[in-house]
């Protein structure tokens, strides 16, 4: 009987339990599940949320795999005491959440309902938007989420550019990669959506350099990770008209701190780190196949790997 160790911030246990032994009853898995399960050393799994007491890993001898409940594990990867298998979260229904965010602020933006909506004073200002497939898109980073988002543009008629560190094929999108592919996604891109991991390599990715390779006028959308942006090289783009508009849903500092820029900043929207989330009732059960998996002695899914990053 396997033991599972529910290593998260206590107020995810209640969100979590019943979800959790519901599939590992389906699973016909029978298993010891909990947020203290005595001796390191009896651990076979842990559920994870980097949040969590559990920072080092070494008492846990036992132990088969780490399922983080988060798709980003930036703060995971780095942990040296971690020796064992790491899968990161892909969740039908977080790339859902995904898809709804990007798709509504992309056709927000093309549609200019902001416009509309600051122009509700008695006046008739017929302003007509180009059609979906003059607007083009670029999304950086072609992972699970990624490339739903990517996808569910093209089938709106936006022509979709994309661009991942490696190559990829992504029906109906345009992949690019490097040498030279961020170059190219950059300038086509009049909106452009952020969707890579957070690794030493993308850090910073989106720079002053990199803004100004952008359309004139162009749209940013970030839903990722909030340190793919220099903050301040941003404002400049705004200031300067380069960048029009920034939706931002993820911050170098979370929450957002009251005295930061972007809350005032007339060109920022920003929204709370809600663009997706890992949602119980479908995380479970992606936790509970790489459970069954690991006691079938089955490949996990969803492996991190630790040189790149994700």
């Amino acid at each position: 009987m396997p033991k599972i160790l529910f290593a998260a911030e206590p107020a995810l246990w209640p969100k979590y339990e019943g979800h959790l032994f519901h599939w590992l009853s389906e699973a016909g898995i029978a298993a010891e599940l909990a947020p203290d399960l005595g001796p390191p050393e009896e651990i076979d799994y842990i559920v994870y949320s980097p949040g969590s007491d559990v920072q080092d890993f070494t008492p846990y001898t036992r132990l088969k795999a780490v399922l983080n409940l988060w798709a980003g594990v930036e703060n995971v990867t780095g942990n040296e005491t971690l020796k064992v298998p790491l899968a990161r979260m892909v969740d039908g229904g977080l790339t859902e959440g995904m898809v709804e965010w990007v798709v509504g602020h992309v056709l927000r933006h093309h549609l200019d309902i902001d416009h509309v909506l600051a122009h509700q004073d008695g006046r008739w200002v017929p302003k007509v938007p180009p059609l979906a497939r003059h607007r083009p898109v670029t999304v950086l980073g072609l992972g699970a989420l990624g490339a739903a988002c990517a996808q569910a543009l093209a089938a709106l008629n936006f022509p979709v550019t994309g661009w991942s560190r490696s190559a990829r094929e992504v029906a109906g999108v345009t992949c690019l990669s490097d040498p030279g592919g961020l170059e190219q996604a950059l300038a086509r891109a009049e909106i452009l959506v952020l969707l890579l991991p957070l690794t030493p390599g993308t850090e910073s990715l989106l720079n002053a350099a990199h803004l100004d390779q952008l359309h004139p006028g162009a749209i940013l959308l970030n839903p990722g990770r909030g340190a793919l942006i220099d903050d301040d090289a941003l404002l400049a783009a705004l200031d300067s008209g380069q960048i029009a508009h920034a939706t931002l849903d993820t911050f170098r500092t979370e929450p957002l701190p009251p005295e930061h820029p972007f809350w005032t900043h007339p060109r920022v929207t920003v929204t709370p780190h809600i663009a997706s989330a890992t949602r119980a009732e479908t995380a479970a059960q992606v936790v509970v196949e790489n459970i069954r998996r690991g006691e079938a002695g089955l490949p996990f899914l969803h492996l991190v790997d630790r040189d790149r990053g994700y």
